[in-house]
């Protein structure tokens, strides 16, 4: 009987470890408003090439 309650607290150890991470995320996702971690955006943040191409590809895909 003594191992399967050892068994058990270590189950429970490991499962609290494994999904900390996703407590964690679904923490701080309610806490700002959806937005898991804040608004990352720089306010001087300019259009990039980068933004152009992933523009251009959501255009190309709604058509």
């Amino acid at each position: 009987m003594g191992t399967i309650i050892e068994i058990t607290i270590f189950m429970l150890v490991i499962a609290t470890v494994a999904f900390a991470p996703l407590g964690y995320f679904i923490y701080n996702y309610t806490k700002k408003d959806g937005e898991p971690f804040g608004d990352f955006e720089h306010p001087e943040h300019g259009h990039s090439i980068i933004d152009d191409l992933a523009d251009k590809a959501k255009e190309k895909i709604a058509h």
